[in-house]
């Protein structure tokens, strides 16, 4: 692990404060629209199927599966530097929405991971706040 912070997101942007104050209890939230059903994430002010600001904040129970990912092999970022390789991945939750994390807990990524394996996330905890991330269930 590095020496140095892993940058961190900004708790003052009115969109996203519910889901990383979520996190700070280990709640990975998403919104549902009151008036169409459609499930919004990430967290905005208005739902993206009927333009409705009636959102509804949900709980995942943080399972779902790897939708698609990507290696990365070298990062320039000091924090990612000594991490390398490591995978950047969408996940598809099991309540709908996708969320894009890292993928944890895995030996060697180049072989030991498959589309739609089954993920369950893991938190990293910081003060004031968690970072979801996903490891093989």
């Amino acid at each position: 692990m590095s020496d140095v912070n892993r940058p961190l997101p900004s708790l003052d942007i009115p969109d996203t404060r519910e889901f990383w104050q979520g996190t700070k209890h280990k709640e990975l939230r998403y919104q549902q629209c009151e008036t169409c059903s459609t499930i919004v994430f990430f967290p905005r002010a208005h739902c993206t199927g009927c333009t409705s600001s009636d959102l509804t904040l949900k709980v995942s129970a943080g399972r779902g599966h790897l939708y698609s990912y990507s290696l990365v092999r070298k990062s320039f970022h000091p924090f990612f530097k000594g991490l390398a390789p490591y995978a950047v991945a969408w996940i598809d939750l099991e309540e709908g929405p996708r969320i894009l994390s890292n993928l944890t807990g895995i030996d060697d990524p180049f072989t030991d991971i498959h589309m739609g394996m089954p993920v369950t996330v893991e938190w990293e905890e910081h003060e004031g706040l968690c970072i979801p991330l996903f490891k093989p269930a």
